[in-house]
């Protein structure tokens, strides 16, 4: 997010509000300009009122990239620092794991290495009896029960959002902003407080 979004969020929210710093779309394999705008929204966020920091660095062999890791981290302290769903491009998981548990992350957002995380669901419990391991990924109102009873895991990770029409009366239909494939510039996707509210109350049932 940009330091004006996080200042408005933390002004709303009563919930500790992690920032992600992820340069661009794509893969984890970040060149030296982008490591440089890496840790410069890090000190951003940190000076705007981010509670903790979320990001995810991997070599071109599908490795965490710790040297890369450590020197974020380093930017990162005193917050708490999660490792996000990079971890589900990596080679091997459970040696990432012991990685990124030497390395000190606090926590790990993951699919359990599959497209979702009911499809990871025996590997997201594997990971969970070694560290903290929320899972993420196609998590909805149909499977949240599921996975959170299947993995043990005590916080989940899901987007919970819903499409939005825009409010746009006038509308060219010859241009488009973007790529051919994102989405189109008269629907925006939001945060769906019905969701977030029926996902709540599931997990309470279970937790």
């Amino acid at each position: 997010p940009c330091p004006g979004l996080l200042q408005v969020v933390k002004q709303c929210v009563r919930v500790p509000v992690f920032v992600m710093i992820r340069p661009r779309g794509g893969d984890f394999l970040y060149s030296d300009r982008e490591v440089e705008v890496m840790k410069a929204d890090i000190r951003l966020a940190k000076l705007h009122g981010a509670d903790g920091l979320v990001f995810g660095a991997l070599t071109e062999d599908g490795r965490i990239d710790t040297e890369l890791c450590t020197a974020l981290l380093a930017v990162c302290r005193p917050l708490p620092v999660t490792f996000h769903r990079a971890f589900d491009m990596v080679h091997d998981p459970l040696v990432a794991l012991e990685t990124l548990i030497s390395l000190g992350f606090e926590r790990v957002l993951t699919s359990g290495c599959d497209s979702s995380a009911l499809e990871g669901l025996s590997l997201i419990k594997r990971l969970a009896e070694q560290g903290f391991f929320p899972p993420g990924g196609g998590i909805t109102e149909r499977n949240l029960q599921r996975i959170l009873e299947g993995s043990t895991a005590s916080e989940f990770h899901c987007s919970a959002r819903s499409a939005r029409d825009s409010g746009m009366k006038f509308r060219n239909p010859n241009v488009a902003m973007g790529a051919s494939f994102s989405a189109p510039e008269y629907s925006i996707k939001v945060a769906d407080v019905a969701k977030v509210r029926t996902l709540n109350a599931i997990a309470k049932n279970i937790l």
